[in-house]
């Protein structure tokens, strides 16, 4: 089939699904909505992929230009002649990829859309539902998601379910004198690791203010925050203001062939985030053997059970997040056992190479359930 694959961005995300697609029997056709203000992905787009040059794509999307682009890809459309088009998130890329007539679609929810972006007012009430109602097919990486897509107009029977996942052998526990047993326990270094952006969602200031709790009882303890983002200065005012951002190491923002290494070097996996689908974050974790300490939002407790594979946190509650961190330093002796669980429950539930067939699936059902 000949498909336009329609994201916001490009990202890590992007390029994994462009990947995989690029190694399919399908033409895939890339479009961009967007150049956001921060580059997150350095890989080239995969070979075999036709990145499609066209009124978007070149900076942030702003809803004036909805009509331009509606319009531009409509254009693009009737030029490609697709099968079928794949888009998300909803409110952006599915509304204008439903505006511009061409079915079948399947909308892909982002985790955020749906968490989120609904709730910020009655337009993006109107758009999600509007989108929904008028695609063809509809796939999400959690429950949550799912059924919240049902509950603005998705038909229940024309949706799927599949967590994105990740590559279990680039994401794996450590082979050399790092990787933790009952016979090489954990050192008497304790560090803890997050790499969740640092913009409201992810709640990386709750950890901060936890961090700065845990710093002044355990003299043992580092924090290692990956990435960047809108909320750095408030973040480090915080580690500085309670006298803990000597201990925290800022790395920056690490491509994906080096990103395993940062979680082998921890401890113990944090996830402060307040809004989340299937977090790819958290299943590399899983995926490296680390212990998951998240908050207890929908999405996460498809993943974490507690006390086996790491431990939940009352979504915001830095109390409880850094009485969590003490407990895990205090059994640090159980931590293997408990990596092990993870590595298990990436194992299970996280191969992308199994669950990527899932959405190739979804494109066959897309394509024989055309709808409007």
């Amino acid at each position: 089939m000949r498909i336009i694959y329609f994201s916001l961005d490009y990202t890590p995300h992007d390029h994994r699904f462009l990947s995989a697609l690029s190694a399919s029997s399908h033409k895939i056709f890339y479009v961009r909505l967007q150049q956001g203000p921060r580059q997150t992905e350095s890989r080239p787009v995969p070979e075999n992929v036709e990145i499609v040059q066209w009124a978007g794509g070149q900076k942030p999307f702003a809803w004036s230009d909805l009509p331009k682009l509606t319009l531009a890809f409509r254009a693009l459309v009737k030029k490609i002649k697709p099968n079928l088009i794949h888009a998300g998130p909803i409110q952006t890329c599915a509304l204008i990829a439903v505006l511009s007539g061409f079915r079948p679609l399947l909308t892909m929810s982002w985790g955020f859309d749906l968490m989120k972006d609904v709730h910020r007012s009655k337009w993006w009430e109107f758009a999600t539902r509007y989108t929904l109602k008028r695609s063809t097919f509809f796939t999400s990486d959690a429950q949550v998601t799912r059924d919240m897509a049902v509950k603005y107009g998705m038909a229940p029977a024309k949706t799927v379910v599949f967590p994105w996942g990740v590559d279990l052998e680039h994401f794996k526990p450590p082979e050399d004198e790092r990787r933790r047993t009952k016979e090489n326990p954990p050192s008497k270094g304790f560090t803890l690791f997050c790499n969740r952006s640092w913009e409201a969602n992810y709640g990386v200031d709750v950890l901060a203010r936890a961090f700065v709790t845990v710093a002044r009882q355990r003299e043992d303890v580092s924090l290692m925050l990956l990435g960047g983002g809108s909320q750095g200065g408030a973040i480090r005012k915080i580690l500085l203001g309670g006298g803990a951002e000597g201990r925290v190491s800022f790395p920056g923002q690490i491509n994906n062939a080096e990103l395993p290494r940062y979680y082998q070097m921890a401890d113990i996996y944090i996830s402060p985030s307040h809004v989340d689908g299937s977090s790819v974050s958290l299943m590399e974790a899983l995926a490296c053997g680390l212990p998951c300490l998240v908050s207890d939002i929908p999405a996460n407790k498809e993943w974490v059970k507690e006390g086996y594979n790491g431990w939940l946190f009352p979504d915001g509650d830095h109390n409880t997040l850094a009485a969590k961190i003490l407990q895990a330093i205090e059994q640090r002796e159980k931590l293997p056992e408990i990596g092990q669980k993870a590595r298990a429950t990436a194992e299970e539930k996280a191969d992308w190479a199994k669950n990527v067939q899932i959405l190739l699936d979804a494109y066959e059902k897309t394509a024989f359930h055309r709808k409007g």
